[in-house]
């Protein structure tokens, strides 16, 4: 008999660099730091690195209604 992997799943940390975070999701630093910028990712500063709060951004997107 074979035996089937099943994949699992990465946890996903609770704040990300946002250039980790551009690369996560594919898409071009440029744009992400421009929704930093004007405050649709929500982020948290700790000395002088800007980190993207993962956990908050999926909990706003799980609330929100759907279009």
């Amino acid at each position: 008999m074979e035996q089937q992997l099943i994949p699992v799943a990465t946890p996903i940390p609770p704040l990300m660099a946002w250039r980790e975070f551009a690369d996560w999701i594919r898409m071009d630093q440029s744009i992400v730091r421009g929704w930093i910028e004007n405050g649709y990712l929500p982020t948290e500063r700790i000395g002088k690195h800007r980190l993207v709060n993962v956990v908050l951004l999926s909990k706003q997107l799980s609330e929100k209604e759907s279009i």
